[in-house]
Formats: C-alpha cells, structure tokens, sequence
C-alpha cells in the first residue's frame, strides 16, 4: 500500500461564507439591523478539508473554484494557508463562486445563499480516485459512481447525510452504507431513515448496516458503537459559549477520521470529536473555527475542571508535542490581493 496516499479524500461543493453574529433579533422586511461581529471564509465542503488539516491529515479535495475573487481568495485559504491539496479541484471559467450570508442567532443560524449548479459533477471531479485512507463523504438520494471506485480501492468510507426537504426520509439511501466503514448522522436523521423513535433505537437499527455507528445528539452529545472491537460509547456536550455554529458536524466528523486514524478507542474517539465542535463554536466561519492540534492543545492546558480533567485525560497521551502555531482564524472581510513586491492594490489607491 503506498504509504503516500491521501490520509483524507474529499469532494463537494465549496462556499464564500459570510457570517453575521451578535444579532438580537432576526431583520424583518424594510428593517436594518446592525451587527456587532462578522467573519468570512471558505465554507462547504472547505469546513472537512481545513478541519482534517489542521489535525496534520494529509488532506486531498476536488472541489470546484468560480473564476472569481471569491474563488481566488478561497484557493489560497485553502492551498497556501492551510496545506490542503488541490491537484484534483478545477476553477471554471464564467463560473460564479456561490457565496452563503448566515446569520446567526444563539445556537442556531439563517442562511441564504446564491449558487448555480457547478459545470462539473462529483464523478467528473475523480473519475477513477486516487487510493485513500479515508474519505469523508455526504451521501445522497443519488448515488455517485466514484464512492463504489473509492470503496473498492481500499479507502474506508465515512459518511453523513443532509436534511432531506422532501422529509420522505427513503430507505433507499441507505443502501449506500454497503460501502461505508462508518455513518455519522445527527439524531433527527437517524432518527427518520430508520423509522425509530430514540436515538438508540436508530443507532441499533445503524449497527446492522454499517460497522460503526455515530449518532450526534447537539446539546446532549453523541452515542456510538464500533462492530469491529465490539465497544459502545455515550459522551456528553461540552459546555460553550456558542457564537457560530456553522460548520460544527463537519468538524466533529474530522475529529472522528482524525482520532480513528490514530487507532483510539471509541470513547476517546468521541469524546475528541465532541470537544473539536464545541471548540469550532466559539468563532466564527464553519473552515477557519476549527481547532485542530492548536487548540485542543490550548483548551487542555487551560483546563482547570477536575471532572474534565479526568475525563480528558487521555488527552496528555494523545497530543503532539508540538502543538503547532496558532490557527488563523476568520477575519472580518477578506484582504486585498497583493502584487508581488508591491502594496496592496487598495492602498496603491488612495
């Protein structure tokens, strides 16, 4: 097996997110509502490159890119700043960037986006995939023919699924999990494919089709089982001071593939993936809020709660020793474009 293969695999569509926080209440037509924080980055299938990334994985996406500032901004994000590899994501010409505004209330967000369908399909975008360790996917009523390649090639498949806005919720679509080492959805979805009424009824019915289940719970944490060592784990949330929660289940996906890579147990796989999103919380934009070894790192040697501590413990065993710099996190509006070897263009202006 080449030793150089991508640690993670990814494809999906890419957003410029524009997140609005502190807002009191919702605008209502013909009201302007001020804000008092923003943030703005890459967003989309960027929040499980950057995620997985900033955790050291080898990360490879096929994504595609407007010929746009947007699209510019977002591919050095992501390849110059972050370390993700690009090789297989094309930038279309005439393309717009679709761009997501959210805004953010509590625990909870609005979001409107504007978008056209992409000039190049998910399958286009692979053709035949590259061998991977991993690779995190979104599943779909429709299945793609590069999932069965990539399953068939030796890559474990981990896979979410999306709100289904026809609330059919189709068995059908979990036919998918043949092909899937590992399933992630939150509880609402679990809940709905399966036909059950708990959690754990779902996560039961989940174990029959896949060999390990995840199940996010939001505020109550998440439940997991792992067929192949036979371990059943339940963790609670962490507390946080929620300001965006864009992007959160991408992170805590990552954090998953991440401690599952290094062999962990199931408990402590969970337990990283929940503490990894209830960190992404606390800043804004779904990419850039994501901790990665920085801040778990930080958040652990801050950690004065014996309870925490003890439970988190393995976290001392766990960490790199170099933590790494500290994650650049999403700044207000993007910066200018540089010329090389001169000011930006906005200051050669005035």
């Amino acid at each position: 097996m080449d030793d150089n293969r991508p640690d993670v695999l990814l494809t999906g569509l890419l957003f410029y997110d524009l997140v609005l926080t502190g807002l009191d209440k919702p605008p209502t037509p013909g009201e302007e509502v001020w804000t008092s924080g923003m943030g703005s980055g890459p967003g989309g299938i960027a929040n499980l490159a950057v995620a997985a990334s900033r955790f050291g994985l080898r990360t490879s996406l096929a994504t595609v890119f407007g010929d746009d500032f947007y699209g510019a901004y977002c591919r050095e994000v992501l390849a110059g700043q972050e370390g993700v590899d690009l090789a297989l994501s094309r930038t279309a010409d005439g393309w717009p960037t679709p761009v997501t505004v959210s805004l953010a209330q509590g625990s909870d967000r609005a979001l409107v986006t504007h978008g056209l369908q992409p000039p190049y399909s998910q399958d286009d975008l692979m053709r035949d995939p590259p061998e991977a360790r991993t690779a995190l996917v979104h599943i779909e009523a429709e299945p793609r023919a590069w999932l069965a390649k990539a399953a068939a090639n030796g890559t474990r498949i981990y896979a979410d699924v999306g709100w289904d806005p026809t609330q059919k919720w189709s068995r059908d679509l979990l036919e998918q999990l043949s092909l899937c080492h590992a399933f992630l959805p939150n509880e609402t979805e679990a809940m709905a494919y399966t036909r059950t009424d708990s959690a754990v009824a779902a996560l039961g019915t989940l174990t029959e089709l896949v060999p390990v289940a995840v199940i996010t719970r939001g505020g109550d944490g998440a439940i997991a089982a792992d067929q192949t060592t036979g371990e059943y784990a339940e963790v609670p949330a962490l507390d946080a001071c929620v300001l965006d929660p864009t992007g959160a289940g991408d992170v805590f996906g990552a954090s998953f593939v991440a401690a599952s890579l290094g062999g962990w147990p199931l408990e402590e796989r969970l337990r990283f993936a929940v503490l990894a999103a209830g960190l992404s919380v606390e800043h804004h934009s779904g990419a850039l809020a994501a901790p990665g070894w920085y801040g778990v790192d930080r958040w652990w040697r801050s950690l004065t709660d014996p309870a925490l501590k003890t439970a988190y413990g393995f976290l001392a065993d766990r960490l790199p020793a170099d933590a790494g710099p500290p994650v650049r996190r999403a700044p207000v509006t993007p910066p200018a474009p540089r010329t090389p070897g001169g000011p930006t263009a906005a200051a050669r202006q005035h």
